[in-house]
């Protein structure tokens, strides 16, 4: 069933909706019918019909029922039970059909047309979604509007909750509730929401209009849907976690020139590399030895080479560089004005670059060579890498590697190296950012569930206030020279993958009363994070990070997604493969909806960007 701008992506038969809230049901009381995932114009719709009128896509009304026992469609001798979910919602068809006013048969139903209860409603607009309580004769689900109505709850005789949930995965963020393992709250991340985050949080200017465009089809959430009846391979609902004493890190002296002199073998050979790792993971590195670190750090020199090996590396390095330097300077203004990817780019990265950084030194007034050289670099990155070109963020990651490297093909390729290990977060279906962001509420749920109840009771429990610390990594939460030790120590890949996430859990650790006992609501937590910007101490958000990881590989029952997330456990084999997102040409030309205007008409300087509170909405479900 596919149409202009109509397609279904998921339909399955034998759902049923229970008219009637008696144990025993009348089968005029089931009504069959057919749920389906719609994508309609630019939106994702969830449609359910009854299979005699399948095309029926009349939408429902929600009322409280009348509590006074007025005119009812259940017998009143007949006992009622409870089905696991609130059947006290009546539904009502928009062309209101006379459900109960005529006399029913003794022990049957009121005849009503089944077309009236077909119903068709918009993913965006969901807020949760409740499943069955283990042990019924088939699952069902109830999904819970944003405006606070359930929808009739859907019963799946033929199984088939799973395959739906999964599909629903992939335009839905589902996060279980720490109150209630059988309810899952709901996050959009479309390229829509995605964008109203940008704005919200204020991560770049107001302007910013290439960061995300729309998801490509089939990316998935990392957060696998919740289970018909058991978890899935790879899921685990996280309850509570006994973990040990936090252990106490003590953090050692930077290594000097001296120390790495006596890691230098024959031939100029690094040996003892792992220790020398270790030395660097546990202090991090000497101001003046970072600009001959960071290459190896980066990957751009080898660990194993030798001194000759690498002069003939860097060479070759050189040429490759200035090849491909030469296919951007080679257009003409003429051909740029018929190649509208490049002129995006060179003007994204112009205007973005006169703001990176400029009250350090190495980058301030206005002739600035080093601005030029960032300019060049991202430009040439735009040539080696077609797919990803250049996005918003990416010109706060190369200046301090320019910054300790100050040599254009080094810088490069270094910056290279960094963007292989963070290219995801500019990608275009966002896919990385969201996984990101499910695994962080998977560690700080185990590290503090309390904490997580208190944002989710603030509706902050979708962490996003962290987002920016993820993108870029933290480079704009902490001093620059903080900012050249953390990156340093996290390129070290110690003690395991995804220590930044422990720096995220080791900020909120450190704030937590203050979020906590000061009665913050979810403005006052955005307001309250945003201030931190500048004032905290990597040292000792380096050293809670680390005590944070020591005490999760001490717990003996961590729960197999968490030791897969810090390395400790292979990746579980998945139920079913989930469709990938590839990654796609960031079009500077293609923009996600225009944000409100600004009242504030001065331009902003780069390090009065802020983390703003989001409007007021519906609190979560509980």
């Amino acid at each position: 069933m596919e149409g202009a701008g109509y397609r279904v992506v998921f339909e399955k038969g034998g759902v049923y909706l229970h008219t009637s809230a008696k144990k025993y049901q009348d089968r005029d009381s089931l009504i069959a019918g057919v749920i389906r995932v719609v994508e309609k114009d630019n939106d994702v719709l969830l449609h359910w019909a009854p299979v005699e009128e399948a095309g029926d896509s009349t939408q429902i009304l929600f009322s409280k029922k009348d509590s006074s026992g007025g005119d009812s469609c259940a017998s009143e001798e007949e006992p009622t039970f409870d089905p696991g979910y609130e059947p006290d919602w009546a539904v009502i068809s928009t062309v209101r059909p006379q459900l109960c006013h005529s006399e029913p048969t003794r022990g049957a139903e009121p005849s009503c047309p089944q077309g009236s209860w077909a119903f068709s409603v918009s993913l965006g607009e969901l807020k949760s979604i409740r499943r069955s309580k283990p042990g019924l004769s088939w699952a069902y689900l109830v999904l819970v509007t944003q405006a606070g109505g359930s929808l009739p709850a859907l019963h799946f005789h033929r199984g088939g909750t799973r395959a739906l949930l999964r599909v629903l995965s992939r335009y839905l963020l589902l996060a279980s509730s720490p109150q209630d393992s059988r309810l899952y709250l709901v996050f959009p991340h479309d390229s829509s929401a995605l964008s109203n985050s940008f704005h919200h949080l204020q991560l770049f200017d107001q302007d910013s209009s290439n960061v995300v465009s729309p998801q490509p089809e089939g990316a998935a959430s990392d957060l696998p849907p919740p289970p018909d009846d058991e978890p899935e391979p790879g899921f685990e609902v996280i309850s509570c976690v006994e973990l040990g004493p936090r252990p106490t890190v003590e953090r050692g002296p930077p290594v000097t020139e001296e120390e790495w002199a006596r890691h230098v073998g024959p031939e100029g050979r690094l040996q003892q590399v792992p220790e020398l790792k270790n030395r660097i993971f546990s202090g991090g590195l000497s101001p003046s030895l970072r600009r001959e670190a960071w290459k190896f750090l980066l990957g751009y020199l080898s660990w194993e080479g030798t001194a000759e090996e690498h002069k003939a590396h860097i060479r070759k390095k050189t040429d490759e560089y200035f090849r491909m330097k030469l296919q951007w300077k080679s257009v003409s203004p003429e051909q740029e004005r018929r190649n509208s990817l490049l002129h995006g780019y060179r003007s994204l990265i112009e205007r973005d670059v006169s703001r990176t950084d400029r009250t350090n030194k190495f980058y301030e007034g206005p002739e600035n060579p080093g601005l030029g050289l960032l300019n060049d670099i991202l430009l040439t990155y735009c040539m080696y890498h077609f797919d990803l070109g250049y996005v918003q963020g990416m010109s706060d990651l190369l200046s301090p590697i320019l910054y300790v490297i100050q040599n254009e093909v080094d810088a490069f390729w270094c910056f290279c190296g960094f963007m292989e290990l963070v290219q995801g977060n500019f990608e275009e279906s966002q896919e990385t950012m969201k996984r990101q962001l499910g695994r962080l509420l998977l560690l700080l749920r185990v590290l503090d569930p309390l904490l997580c109840d208190f944002l989710d009771s603030q509706d902050s429990g979708s962490l996003c206030f962290c987002f920016r610390w993820l993108l870029i990594w933290f480079k704009r939460e902490f001093p620059f020279p903080d900012v050249l030790r953390l990156w340093e120590v996290l390129w070290t890949g110690l003690p395991g993958p995804n220590l930044h996430l422990l720096v995220a859990c080791a900020i909120l650790d450190m704030e937590r009363d203050t979020l906590m006992l000061s009665g913050f609501g979810s403005n006052e937590i955005l307001k309250h994070i945003n201030e931190l910007t500048m004032k905290l101490s990597v040292e000792d958000v380096l050293t809670r990070a680390e005590a944070l990881h020591r005490q999760l590989t001490a717990c003996p029952e961590l729960p197999h997604n968490v030791q897969e997330i810090l390395g400790l456990a292979p990746p579980a084999e998945p139920h079913s493969p989930s469709p990938t997102a590839s990654p796609l040409p960031l079009s500077p030309t293609r923009a996600p909806p225009t944000p409100p205007p600004s009242t504030d008409t001065a331009p902003q300087p780069d390090s009065s960007l802020e983390i703003l509170p989001e409007e007021e909405d519906e609190g979560a479900d509980s």
